[in-house]
């Protein structure tokens, strides 16, 4: 790729064009560029040809400038589908999938991936981040980065560092010993950078033993002196508290136009506090950002257009099939198209599934596939019956757009207007959804003092719902003209996203019937609208579950499955359990789905269950199903993906990227509550996930690993090296193994290491190498893995080869492991 010097190097030792671009600005214009212009767009400098750069959320989709979903983005699918495939190659394309979707949007850099640890399963995040392990994280990692800037798009690996839950994130100071953080929750944003080069890195909103991330010395030391990063280090959104992080490696400071640097940092630096010098290199490195991205005049960007293209939905249908992982089969699946029967779809899931958590990750599809959908479109609709069994939602729901129109031009949708004090309108909007979010955008909400969202709802059900709105702030209902709701909706959390992106409901029960059109007028008090996020709106206008007998629903449910050949339960969260912004408390199902699924297996021995959620939960009746399959939130083609996967057209490619509880009780490392000092204490120290579990003796669901496929497999040998090796070196090790089974199919070979005869604190035994494999039936296949010798360091004031034998177990899971080869590192 044809780049400048700039691209390449330190901005301490630049492209001296840079350098004299940087002198033409004044201590203002310098310290002007520090901060950014709006929510999403950094200031731009005309006299020296630097345009805004764009930035947007985007670890599984890029959403873009505004949130609109008239300007719809692809869901694919979260990370944990992605890390379940144990696919480099897939996360690479995923990461080139997200640079063509910035392209197309005007964006420069995407804000992902989340390479966080699933140190706990009640991580509110945890379907953001790939895995509870450090070296299947950190190759994940690199290959996204590396595959959104071969596209020309900045990559920002994020949130720096120890940021793996999200109670109390804005204050919360994560204890964390030098030896966790350098083998843990560093090693994924090291890869990224010292492989992938990635041009940014977010630094997050908690504390690290002490000091706030965005004044860490850690932004220094390793990020910069230690791994060579040269490019921008951009805060978590309101994450920068003062002066104080001008002094420490913190670049950028989001969101703008006001923060604590401006007028203060200039005051700063006339009068010595912040050295200019500090200032310089800043501004330098956003300098070179915009030369790489093709924001700075004269300078040739990595990519003018994107180098890696393909057809993004297919690349969604079949990133979710290589997510999904089978934890269990008796034969069940798949399922012969010809011969399936009478199928029974139940679950609330089914119908309205999740395909992407909640938060800052969102994005607007322009459709989804439901398994409903996928299922009923695979074994014709005939065939396929459907029932609730279980209500799963909680708070209102958007009012499906077949049931609107838009008063003001007959088009299915509604009008939205701001409103001044005067009930002057200031701005109008026509949209197609009631599910709203100005964040960014042109939307005068600090000037208004009203917005009206004025519909057309068509109920499509006769009898009550109860119509309302999700939002914050005093709201008033109209239903043909008469007030049939107002209501003061409180904050619910402290938490910015808690309070902004899933805020408390409220409801008026209104009789309808089908067919029967009704005037509806939501009114929302902005008058009084403050808070960090002043210039940011949302709320969702639609209904809540109606009042029904969950009784009734599990017993039509078990009726329908008793009927049909085949039942097939979808079960999963919902947006008030995964979300940004919190923790989950607990990691059983909500509603009585529990329930559902114990009915439907007593009334049906063919009942295979899918699980749609992005982390873990507990699973009591997984011993009284045919078959499970877990499927995350499986993006836009989640549908068409399970259908995929049920019929056997593709082949079930996921192996657990963490491990999976029986109870609750029963995990090692749990707590995500700081104590009453706001202090988190990972006292666990290197022992997480399923290092904890070994070294606990306790016994998961299912391991970290763990999947199967529809074929069989025979590892048949591991060769290593014969003689010793010396630290540092990377070490070839060759993998035999054949399908034994009656179809083509994947298995991923994984590599732990074992030293029992260690002289320091070691886990029982860790992850060092891993590679999907795909074969025919009956062929046997030899790969090669290379293994870092790194990977068998600890880490003591550097890292340390301890020398000797270290044993190499391989096989398919933390615990399924029949091959074995001995290292020996040399003295």
């Amino acid at each position: 790729m044809a780049t400048l010097s700039a691209q390449q190097t330190s901005p301490t030792s630049t492209d001296t064009r840079l350098q004299s671009l940087l002198h033409q600005l004044t201590l203002e214009e310098k310290v002007q560029l520090l901060t950014g212009r709006d929510f999403w767009t950094t200031w731009p400098m005309e006299k020296i040809g630097l345009r805004r750069i764009l930035v947007s959320d985007g670890p599984t989709g890029v959403r873009g400038e505004v949130w609109d979903e008239r300007q719809p983005s692809v869901n694919f699918p979260s990370a944990t589908a992605i890390s379940s495939s144990w696919d480099p190659a897939i996360a690479g394309r995923l990461g080139a999938a997200s640079a063509v979707e910035a392209r197309c949007k005007g964006v420069d850099v995407v804000l992902g991936p989340t390479i966080n640890l699933h140190r706990s399963p009640l991580g509110g995040r945890h379907f953001e981040a790939f895995s509870e392990d450090p070296v299947l994280t950190a190759e994940l990692a690199a290959a996204y980065v590396a595959g959104v800037q071969r596209n020309g798009v900045g990559a920002t690996p994020k949130h720096y560092v120890a940021n793996d839950s999200e109670t109390d994130r804005f204050t919360v100071d994560a204890l964390v010993d030098e030896r966790a953080l350098r083998e843990l929750y560093l090693l994924a944003f090291e890869k990224a950078v010292v492989e992938s080069r990635a041009w940014l890195v977010m630094s997050a909103y908690n504390s690290i033993n002490g000091t706030t991330a965005t004044e860490n010395d850690l932004l220094e030391t390793p990020l910069n002196s230690d791994w060579g990063f040269d490019g921008v280090v951009i805060s978590d959104w309101t994450a920068v508290r003062g002066i104080d992080s001008a002094n420490a490696s913190q670049d950028l400071v989001m969101p703008g136009p006001d923060g604590p640097w401006g007028e203060a940092l200039v005051a700063a630096v006339r009068s010595g506090e912040v050295a200019e010098a500090s200032i310089d290199r800043k501004v330098l490195r956003i300098l070179q950002l915009a030369a790489r991205v093709g924001a700075l005049d004269g300078f040739e960007p990595v990519s003018a257009e994107p180098v890696d293209r393909e057809d993004l939905v297919a690349f969604t249908r079949e990133a979710s099939a290589a997510g999904t992982v089978m934890v269990k089969n008796d034969g069940v699946l798949p399922l012969d198209l010809a011969a399936a029967g009478k199928i029974a779809v139940i679950g609330h899931n089914a119908r309205y599934a999740r395909t992407q958590g909640g938060g800052s990750a969102t994005v607007l599809p322009e459709t989804v596939v439901t398994p409903l959908d996928g299922i009923r479109a695979a074994f014709g609709a005939d065939n396929v019956s459907y029932s609730t069994g279980a209500i799963v939602q909680e708070g209102v729901a958007e009012i499906p757009l077949s049931q609107l129109t838009n008063p003001a031009t007959g088009a299915p949708g509604l009008r939205v207007a701001f409103l001044d004090a005067h009930g002057t309108e200031l701005f109008t909007e026509d949209r197609r959804s009631t599910a709203l979010v100005w964040f960014g955008g042109d939307a005068p909400i600090r000037e208004s003092s009203t917005v009206r969202l004025h519909m057309i709802y068509t109920p499509d059900e006769t009898g009550s719902i109860r119509l309302g709105a999700a939002t914050v702030g005093r709201t008033r209902i109209h239903v043909d003209g008469a007030l049939v709701h107002e209501a003061n909706i409180e904050v619910d959390g402290k938490d910015i996203a808690e309070s902004f992106l899933a805020p408390a409901s409220s409801t008026a029960e209104i009789p309808v019937t089908a067919g029967i059109a009704l005037d509806v007028l939501v009114e929302l008090d902005t008058s009084n609208w403050t808070g960090p996020l002043d210039n940011a709106l949302s709320v969702t206008v639609g209904t809540e579950p109606a009042d029904t007998n969950p009784e009734a629903l599990i017993i039509e449910a078990a009726k329908a499955a008793r009927e049909a050949d085949v039942a097939v339960v979808v079960v999963g969260t919902n947006s008030r359990v995964e979300s940004e912004g919190y923790d989950r408390s607990t990691l059983d199902l909500p509603g009585l789905q529990d329930r559902l699924v114990h009915a439907v297996a007593a009334a049906n021995p063919r009942t295979v269950v899918i699980v749609n959620s992005g982390s873990p939960v507990i699973m009591p009746w997984r011993h009284e199903v045919a078959a499970t399959l877990i499927g995350y939130f499986g993006g836009q083609e989640f549908g068409n993906a399970l259908a995929d996967i049920l019929t056997g057209t593709t082949e079930p490619g996921g192996r657990l990227p963490t491990t999976w509880a029986a109870t609750q009780g029963s995990i090692p490392v749990l707590n995500t509550t700081p104590d009453a000092d706001g202090k988190l204490h990972y006292s666990e120290g290197i022992h997480i996930g399923y290092r904890a579990w070994l070294k606990t003796g306790a016994t998961p669901a299912y391991d970290f690993g763990y999947g199967l496929g529809y074929t069989t497999w025979s590892l048949d040998g591991v060769q290593g090296p014969a003689n010793p090796v010396a630290a540092g070196d990377t070490v070839p090790l060759q993998i035999s193994l054949r399908n034994t089974g009656g179809r083509a199919g994947k298995q991923v070979i994984q590599i732990y290491a074992e030293k029992k005869d260690s002289t320091v604190d070691r886990p029982i035994r860790w992850l060092v190498a891993s590679t999907p494999v795909w074969a025919d039936p009956g062929e046997s296949v030899s790969v090669v893995l290379n293994l870092p010798t790194r990977n068998l360091a600890y880490w003591n004031n550097g890292w340390n080869y301890e020398p000797g034998n270290y044993q190499l177990k391989a096989g398919f899971s933390v615990t399924d492991l029949p091959g074995a080869t001995t290292l020996v590192l040399a003295p």
